[in-house]
Formats: C-alpha cells, sequence, structure tokens
C-alpha cells in the first residue's frame, strides 16, 4: 500500500553503502589512478629539486657569493638588514597584490581542507617562498613543496580537458605533494607519513589512498637521487652522522625523556604565542610591518653573531643545512653560546612565521637539537638522546603530528634512531599532551561574543566521498587540531 500524507514523513532513504577497498583497488580506475600517479611524480620531483637547489644557491650566494664578488672581506656586519628588510617587502607585496596571498601563513601549520592552488596563487605561493627561503627567513621548505606539487598535479589534470570527480582530482592532487617532498627528509617514508598524518587518513581505505602517494614518493625519491648523480648539487638530506653511537636508555634519561618534553612544550608554546600577538598587526599593515620583522630578524643574527662569535646563518634559515654543522662542531660552542642561539632564533621564529611564507617543521627542529645540546652538558643526559628527545619534542608541540616526530628522529639518527626511540617516544608523548593543554581553549559552543583567538583550531568541513575516493587534500591549518575523520 503506497503511505498517504496522513501516514507521516516516509522513511529517510537508506544511507549509501561505503566503498569496499578490494573492489577499488581491483578496478580500472583504479589503476589508471597508479599510472597518474607515477608520470606526474617524475616532472613534480624535478621541479622539486630545482626548487631547493635554487632557494639553497641563493642563500649561499647572498651571504657568501655577493659579498665577495663586491669586494667586501670580511662581510659587513650589518649584511643582513638589507637582505631581510627587502625580503619582508617584496613578500608583503605577495601577500598585498597576489591572489592566494602568496600561500598559508607557516603559523597554521598543516591540516586536509584546502585543496590545491589554482595557477595564479600557485605563482605566488613560490615567489614568496623563494624570497623567504633565499634571503634568510626562519621558515622550511615543506609547506610551499607541498602546495607546488598538488598545484602542479591538479593543473596537469585540468590541461588533460577531460571530466574528473572532485575527489579524485584532489587524490592526484595529494599524489603530487607526495612526490615534491619524497626526499626533503631524507626518507620518502617520511613526507609520507607527515602527509599521511595531517591530513588524517585511516580506516579500511588506508591502503587504497596512501598507495599513490607512496608511489609518487618512491619515485620521487629516485628522481632526486638521479639529479644529483647528474648534477652533484647534493641529495637533500636531514641525517645527523656526527653523533656519538648509543647503545641502551637507563632510567635517568626516562626522566630527561619527562623534562625535555615539557621544555619542548613550554617554549614552542612562547613561540606560538608570541606570534599570534603580532599576526594581528602585521597582517594590518603587511608592506610596512613585514620589512620591520626583516630587519629585527637580522638585527637579532648580528646581535647573536657579535656576541657568541659565531656566524650569522646560526640565527637565520629554516635550519636544516645548519644543524649536521652544529652538532659536529657542538664542542665550539659554550652552554652561554646555546643559550643565546635558543633565545634569538625562537624570536626570529615567531617573527618570520607571521611575515614570511615556508613552513614550521625545521626550525623547529632546529632548536630541538640545539637545546638538547646545551642540555647534554648535565648529569646523566648523553647528547645523542638529548638531540633525538629534543627535535623531536619541539616538532610535536609545532605540528601536532607525533607519529611524524618519532619518525623523523629516528631517521634522523641513523643507526642510533631505534636505540633511543623509547626515549624519543616518551619525550614526544609529553610535548605533545603539554602543548596541547597549554593551548588557548577554543570558545564555548554557541558563544557568538567570543571570537576564536588566531591560533585556536577551527574546523573545517570536509569534502564529501564519491565514486568510491576520498578527497585528501593539502591545505594547512592551525596546529592542535584533531587530524582525523
Amino acid at each position: 500500500m503506497t503511505p498517504s500524507a496522513t501516514d507521516g514523513p516516509a522513511a529517510p532513504a537508506a544511507p549509501a553503502a561505503p566503498a569496499d577497498p578490494a573492489t577499488m583497488l581491483r578496478s580500472p580506475q583504479y589503476l589508471r589512478l597508479l599510472v597518474v600517479a607515477a608520470v606526474l611524480g617524475v616532472p613534480i620531483s624535478a621541479v622539486a629539486y630545482w626548487f631547493l637547489v635554487l632557494t639553497g644557491a641563493l642563500g649561499d650566494w647572498l651571504y657568501t657569493g655577493l659579498p665577495a664578488a663586491l669586494s667586501f672581506d670580511p662581510v659587513p656586519v650589518w649584511w643582513p638588514l638589507p637582505l631581510l628588510g627587502l625580503a619582508g617587502l617584496l613578500v608583503g607585496l605577495v601577500v598585498r597584490s597576489v591572489p592566494g596571498r602568496g600561500g598559508e601563513s607557516p603559523l597554521d601549520g598543516f591540516h586536509p581542507g584546502g585543496g590545491a592552488p589554482a595557477p595564479l596563487p600557485l605563482l605566488g605561493i613560490a615567489v614568496a617562498a623563494v624570497v623567504s627561503l633565499g634571503l634568510g627567513a626562519v621558515v622550511g621548505p615543506e609547506a610551499p613543496l607541498i602546495a607546488i606539487g598538488g598545484g602542479l598535479a591538479a593543473a596537469a589534470v585540468r590541461l588533460a580537458r577531460r571530466p574528473v570527480p572532485a575527489q579524485a582530482l584532489a587524490l592526484v592532487a595529494a599524489t603530487g605533494s607526495f612526490a615534491a617532498i619524497s626526499a626533503l627528509f631524507g626518507s620518502p617514508l617520511a613526507g609520507a607519513f607527515l602527509l599521511m598524518e595531517a591530513a588524517g587518513i585511516g580506516g579500511p581505505m588506508l591502503r587504497p589512498l596512501l598507495v599513490p602517494g607512496l608511489l609518487a614518493s618512491g619515485i620521487g625519491s629516485l628522481v632526486f637521487v638521479g639529479l644529483d648523480a647528474w648534477t652533484g648539487e647534493g641529495v637533500f638530506s636531514f641525517a645527523l652522522p656526527g653523533l656519538p653511537s648509543f647503545d641502551r636508555p637507563d632510567l635517568a634519561q626516562f626522566a630527561w625523556a619527562v623534562a625535555i618534553g615539557l621544555a619542548a612544550a613550554l617554549l614552542v608554546t612562547g613561540i606560538r604565542r608570541l606570534a599570534t600577538w603580532l599576526r594581528a598587526p602585521v597582517e594590518r599593515r603587511v608592506l610596512v610591518a613585514a620589512p620591520v620583522v626583516g630587519l629585527a630578524v637580522a638585527g637579532l643574527a648580528i646581535g647573536y653573531a657579535q656576541v657568541s662569535g659565531h656566524d650569522v646563518t646560526d640565527v637565520l634559515f629554516s635550519g636544516e643545512e645548519q644543524l649536521p654543522g652544529l652538532v659536529d662542531a657542538r664542542a665550539d660552542y659554550t652552554v652561554g653560546a646555546l643559550l643565546l642561539l635558543l633565545l634569538c632564533k625562537s624570536l626570529a621564529y615567531a617573527g618570520s612565521l607571521v611575515a614570511f611564507r615556508g613552513g614550521p617543521t625545521f626550525p623547529a627542529v632546529f632548536l630541538g637539537a640545539a637545546g638538547g645540546i646545551a642540555l647534554s652538558h648535565l648529569p646523566g643526559l648523553p647528547v645523542t638522546p638529548a638531540v633525538a628527545m629534543g627535535l623531536a619534542a619541539t616538532c610535536a608541540a609545532m605540528l601536532q603530528l607525533p607519529l611524524t616526530s618519532v619518525l623523523l628522529a629516528t631517521l634522523m639518527l641513523g643507526a642510533d634512531g631505534l636505540a633511543v626511540m623509547p626515549l624519543v617516544i616518551v619525550a614526544v608523548t609529553v610535548s605533545y599532551v603539554a602543548s596541547a593543554r597549554l593551548a588557548p581553549r577554543p570558545a564555548a559552543p554557541g558563544d557568538a561574543a567570543a571570537d576564536p583567538a588566531p591560533d585556536t583550531p577551527v574546523p573545517v568541513p570536509r569534502p564529501a566521498a564519491a565514486d568510491g575516493i576520498a578527497a585528501v587534500p593539502g591545505g594547512s591549518s592551525r596546529p592542535g587540531e584533531p587530524h582525523g575523520p
């Protein structure tokens, strides 16, 4: 019998059955997706390689080659001032004038939901990142590479002029991001972990969604190795081979793990609060404020160099190129010099997070490692676990990605990575939980009068899955947001 209007509302339609991973893996569409991931991985990885070569060579030339060409020997004390001032002005112009504002602020961290940038915003992201990284701002290359990889992959699919579902386009863009950062962390697995954890991929669809990204990462790593053999520019690696071997942890070192985790949470929370306080005035008058912040960053580097006798580049740049040298030359740094380095680079990091464009990962790692070297002068704490716990704990506090932080420390320590892993896990857990508790509380539901603070997590709706493929976009958000469906 057909129900009448008086019989009450009709029963809601049954929800569509979730996609079956096994069926998806056997589908022709999935095989085509793997082919697309493999094909796009080669040119995107090559672009990422030359992006890193360009930013590194630009920094070397501006701070070493150009002064020598101008017959400045030694380099003048004031040399970083015009470079960082110009960097702030150029980035401010991009933020003010180019659609997309040069990409997300590094203060916003990583999170799913942003999608791949269009061509013009993508150009702005690349320009702002090259200026920031090449002229000495305290930001890393990972966030621009993720955006560049995703944007190029999406653009390539659009050029095919064939209709592509939005969710499939987002997944192809994600594979481009995997390829772009495949070798940045010294291993394609570390970059894959970062994107996987930031995107909150999980459940039964984990394997079919992750495999294209892993394939693109592996191909990208091969491209990096091949280009290094061809050009001799060097493989981009963040390994720390200059540390003494470490056998096994003891009880005192586990106590140190708790202390280092708490210290890292306090340090990163202080940096984020200072950056949050600076954010509104900088963004309100970016053409004036960004150059002023650049001059302040240069001033901090100059002050550190004059007091400590070490180079200004300890404070400037993201730290992935400077950290191996700091570890190797740790005997040349007094505890006072290391503490001054922590202070100056932390302040420069806070300013760079709001005035420049890049990623937040590597400066946090550098600060944690420098802090670990300083703490290793205390009893019961060898330098190897101190560095590993420090860099992992600050990374976890800044990114709110604990699994990625543990894996990154393990890979960076090489042969000693497994031995220090239990200590690293404790330090990361303490730092992750403590930093979450130290973060400002979000506004109560229904409280219209309370606006969320700039570093308060804001939920972002995720695109619905369709055609059996879930969306895995690669945007960014504020650290502290739960990473999950």
